[in-house]
């Protein structure tokens, strides 16, 4: 065969190989199960619509069939980063995409618009799958706006709304190029992901006295009446605009030839419902009512859509009309009440809680009924509660149950602690496992040793770490070996070998830190002893119920905040006067008096100092999330959180300092070069002290060695599924997603 022969041959071989791939290829394509849409007398398509009180879902059968909605709340944003920044990957959303599809849901539900990478990683993710996973597309509001303006009716804050309309709308169907703007997402939104949404979820929390000057301030509005969505003759001003609002969603929407359920944001706070027992008037000022905003040739459907929480507002543990149902343990579920009560006035039309749940973190900053607090949970009480809150919601005719939340979120603040994370600008850099917003997930953002070191009183874990992550503590102390200190994004962690095998019943272990002049001398935990300078707080490890983080008496954050110097609702007397160092504690509730609210309440704290012993290693009949030491043998391990030492923000060594609150009833802090820590043990029943001042009476601070770290401007963390996603991942299973007849 001549050269050229040989040559055409080949061409004609590899010719027919590239036919025969794209064949291949082209069949597996046509092979792949299609979704199944319905398309309308007007040529529109949809896939899922409301009908009646129910939502529900086109079938590859050619039915409609009803559903019940089962999702997560999605964020935007990782450790280190805030919502505006949008660091998540590609690779970040699908992985999510199959744990959360693995948990049994069938939607996500997220806030605002994603980057393009999101749309087009759905798409990718649920190309050729039988089941989808559906996404619910929320529109922000210009929520600081609308609270700082009080007035809705403004022609900028409906100028800036309709323009977030217009790009949820465009991005979700590929059809947008959005400028760079910071804090916002942008780029060229190409691929069309609006066959995989389920609804559209327009609009933030209402701020109520926001909602209720809108209607003062605009008594003569007109009754809107739009293409496809209407305020009724009832409506208020603030349910006219949110109609128009609706409305110009639903007519952006059709151009796509799409229709999809419609729903705006609402929360207990602005409910329809009436509660005498909540005390403070703006929880209970104002209703806005999605029973008035009607539909119109929009065959996709209208439905409402909630925030219910067990714990907020006070209403769930004080009003007394709430207390009529009990649960398998005698107690009020006021949360299965409350829903019962709601869904009552919906008779007509669906409604989802689109958002509910308790996180898994050692602080609070709420109290519910039955232990459903905002708070104090650790992981496995998290599941437990997440699911009984989704049964509930289930068992009382709701439509769905979207669940807050996915992923941990470190950026978030709760009002109990913003006082204390100072700068505020740098709470993504940190975990502060005192607020309780920063751990909804199921999904764990642990900070960067978690995944290192195993809480379980053995050391041998700490080999793995590299010479220059761990200090030795070089003081010396009778009946102590050594002492290793290191630290990440959450805590400090201590690990100390004794002569001994410890015994709490015998020896009681404390250390006490000192960052800043001032301070309590420790007194009676350390008798006959005293400090060439004050401690802020003493942890003790003993017997389960003393071991605990103290706070100087003249460093108690909660008091100086709430005390006389403070906004006066702590009372003189609920100090221990004597007592150099109080109690860890978290304000829960504040005081209220009428007549600037309906009834009165006391002031509340919770004791968050509290060191749990256990082990963080899954699987053992001790593991618990929240546990922050353990002992075996001579080895002692612990972890304590940052804020629990003082710090505002240990990622650039800053600690609240001593001086007086400032304007606003502000702290304000120091930084420091990092932490001198002071060990010491003593027996129980001799009262035998060793300390680092060996004989003497008295010791000189600055001759201890300080533990010090660099500052850090980019963070370590992994990711872990919690305990509470299994048993997530159970109810989830056990509630079907479709009702048969």
């Amino acid at each position: 065969m001549s050269r050229r022969r040989r040559k055409r041959w080949m061409l004609t071989v590899l010719a027919g190989a590239v036919v025969l791939t794209g064949g291949i290829f082209a069949g597996m394509y046509y092979m792949q199960p299609k979704l199944v849409t319905y398309t309308a007398q007007n040529g529109t398509e949809m896939k899922f619509k409301t009908e009646g009180d129910r939502f529900m879902e086109y079938g590859s059968d050619g039915t409609w069939k009803e559903m019940f909605v089962k999702g997560v709340n999605l964020g935007a944003t990782s450790p280190g980063h805030y919502p505006g920044e949008f660091p998540l990957t590609k690779e970040d959303y699908q992985r999510w995409f199959q744990q959360i599809q693995d948990l049994g849901a069938n939607v996500i539900r997220v806030y605002t618009v994603h980057e393009p990478i999101f749309y087009t990683a759905l798409v990718d993710y649920n190309r050729g799958r039988q089941q989808p996973l559906y996404f619910i597309q929320g529109i922000w509001s210009p929520e600081e706006e609308l609270i700082e303006k009080q007035d809705a009716y403004l022609d900028h804050i409906e100028q800036t709304f309709k323009q977030e309309i217009e790009k949820a709308v465009s991005a979700v169907y590929g059809d947008a190029d959005i400028p760079d703007k910071p804090g916002a997402s942008s780029g060229k939104y190409k691929v069309n992901a609006g066959k995989y949404l389920m609804a559209w979820h327009v609009g933030t929390e209402w701020d109520p006295m926001m909602v209720d000057n809108t209607n003062k301030t605009h008594p003569d509005v007109p009754q809107y009446k739009g293409v496809h969505f209407s305020g009724t003759p009832d409506a208020s001003p603030f349910e006219n605009w949110l109609a128009e609002l609706m409305d110009y969603t639903a007519v952006l929407e059709k151009e796509y030839g799409w229709e999809h359920p419609m729903t705006f944001t609402n929360w207990v706070t602005t409910d329809v419902l009436d509660h005498p027992g909540e005390p403070l008037y703006e929880e209970d000022l104002v209703s806005v009512d999605a029973r008035h905003i009607e539909s119109k040739d929009w065959q996709g459907g209208y439905f409402a859509a909630y925030h219910v929480y067990p714990y907020y507002p006070d209403l769930f543990h004080i009003d007394k009309t709430l207390q009529t149902i009990k649960d398998a343990n005698g107690e009020y579920n006021t949360y299965k009440s409350y829903l019962r009560k709601l869904k009552a006035e919906f008779s007509d039309m669906p409604v989802i809680i689109t958002e509910y749940g308790v996180p898994s973190s050692l602080g609070i900053s709420h109290l519910g009924m039955g232990g459903r607090n905002q708070g104090g949970h650790n992981e496995a009480e998290q599941g437990e509660i997440d699911a009984s809150l989704t049964q509930d919601i289930y068992d009382e005719g709701y439509a769905g149950a979207i669940l807050f939340m996915w992923q941990d979120e470190w950026f978030k603040k709760t009002w109990n602690t913003m006082p204390l994370e100072i700068p505020a600008d740098r709470r993504a850099y940190w975990l502060n496992v005192l607020t309780n917003e920063k751990m909804f997930g199921l999904l764990a953002m642990d900070p960067g040793k978690q995944e290192q070191l195993t809480i379980d009183g053995s050391l041998d874990d700490w080999e793995q770490l590299k010479d220059d992550e761990v200090t030795v503590w070089q003081g010396k102390v009778d009946g102590i070996q050594e002492m290793k200190l290191t630290h990440d994004e959450a805590y400090l962690y201590i690990g100390m070998t004794l002569d001994q095998p410890f015994d709490p019943k015998q020896t009681v272990l404390r250390i006490g830190t000192d960052t800043l002049a001032g301070g309590n001398q420790p007194g009676e935990r350390l008798p006959g002893r005293t400090f060439s300078d004050g401690l802020e707080t003493v942890i003790t490890l003993g017997q389960d119920a003393e071991s605990q983080v103290e706070i100087a008496k003249d460093y108690d954050f909660n008091r100086r905040l709430y005390g006389k110097d403070g906004y006066g609702m702590l009372s003189e007397d609920s100090a221990d006067s004597a007592n150099p160092f109080q109690l860890w504690n978290l304000a829960v509730s504040l005081k209220m008096t009428p007549p600037d609210t309906r009834s009165a309440h006391p002031f509340m704290n919770e004791k968050v100092g509290a060191l749990k012993r256990g082990t963080t290693a899954s699987g053992q009949p001790d593991t618990d999330s929240l546990t922050a030491w353990q002992y075996n043998g001579n080895q002692v391990e612990m972890r304590i959180p940052w804020m629990l030492l003082g710090f505002g923000d240990p990622s650039s060594l800053q600690v609240i300092n001593y001086g007086a609150l400032q304007e606003g009833r502000q702290f304000q802090t120091e930084t420091v070069e990092g932490v001198t820590l002071v060990p010491w043990l003593m027996e129980r029943s001799t009262g035998q002290v060793s300390w680092p001042g060996g004989e003497a009476n008295t010791l000189d601070l600055k001759t201890l060695p300080m533990y010090k770290w660099q500052p850090w401007e980019q963070v370590q963390y992994s990711e872990r599924l919690k305990l509470s996603y299994e048993e997530m991942k159970k109810r989830f299973e056990q509630i079907p997603s479709f009702q048969t007849e």
